[in-house]
């Protein structure tokens, strides 16, 4: 993959900490890491863009393209040689094979699955996961609710958020690597499973839930609220998060009430949750 120098001159902007106008990084590659949630929007009328997490942007390249990025754009930027460029990839040709597809699952009991045609049972030993690599063969009853998982903690300690849900038929997913999304979206909407987004109680996590799922599955997709959110943010929520993000984000339009009382009661109590707070020590 060889960037064109407008991208090499957007992402390092972005690299530096800018926060870009929208309609001056409007490009393929951007929309893709804004897909992927490396980089993150604010505004909808005026949408500002910048990115979300350093690591997770360079972890795309070495997975996606087999590029380390940060050479890379060193390289670029003091040289364009054909050299140079076969130096920073696995080989001399525009490589795009990823690395891994797919996404993890795990569950609370027993949930019948078919891939491939073929009958199998999801119920990994607590501390290991199962990866779904052939999405595209993989179905679960349509009774089952899907819970997507975006912190890897709480994924992992399922178990001890049971107390959190009434219904224990559900099957746990989480996008894996964490800064890829597409594929998970993508069986998502090809089923017609009820889902259930288990994010951060703060503007940002309500935006990666906005932005990222809810606009792709529609109606059949809600946000997780626990029972006790109100006192939860007002105890132990936190003040400095609620003030960065309040700065460069808009959230308009959101057609599920609940969700709509949970922003409310985010800028009533000037304060945003970490998803961890929930799992049960």
């Amino acid at each position: 993959m060889k960037l064109s120098n407008k991208n090499i001159n957007i992402l390092n902007q972005l690299i530096a900490g800018e926060i870009l106008a929208a309609s001056k990084a409007n490009t393929k590659l951007i929309e893709e890491l804004i897909q992927e949630n490396i980089l993150f929007v604010s505004g909808k009328h005026k949408r500002k863009i910048q990115l979300k997490n350093k690591e997770a942007l360079f972890m795309y390249f070495s997975n996606q393209n087999q590029i380390d990025l940060e050479e890379y754009l060193n390289t670029m930027d003091n040289a364009q040689t054909r050299a140079d460029f076969v130096k920073l990839t696995t080989d001399s040709k525009d490589s795009k094979e990823r690395a891994f597809k797919g996404f993890l699952v795990n569950s609370f009991s027993k949930i019948p699955a078919i891939l491939h045609n073929k009958r199998i049972t999801i119920k990994p030993p607590e501390g290991s996961f199962i990866f779904i690599y052939d999405f595209e063969d993989f179905r679960i009853d349509e009774q089952i609710t899907v819970v997507g998982v975006e912190n890897s903690l709480n994924f992992r300690y399922i178990q001890k958020q049971a107390y959190l849900f009434e219904d224990k038929n559900i099957l746990f997913a989480s996008r894996y690597p964490q800064n890829q999304s597409k594929d998970f979206i993508k069986w998502l909407a090809s089923i017609p499973n009820k889902y259930i987004h288990f994010g951060d109680f703060d503007l940002a996590g309500i935006g990666i839930y906005l932005n990222e799922y809810k606009k792709h599955l529609g109606a059949k997709a809600r946000f997780f609220i626990p029972g006790t959110i109100e006192n939860d943010l007002k105890e132990k929520g936190n003040r400095k998060r609620y003030d960065l993000q309040k700065q460069n984000f808009e959230i308009d339009d959101i057609d599920e009430p609940e969700l709509l009382n949970l922003v409310n009661l985010i800028h009533k109590s000037k304060r945003g949750l970490d998803q961890e707070f929930y799992i049960k020590h």
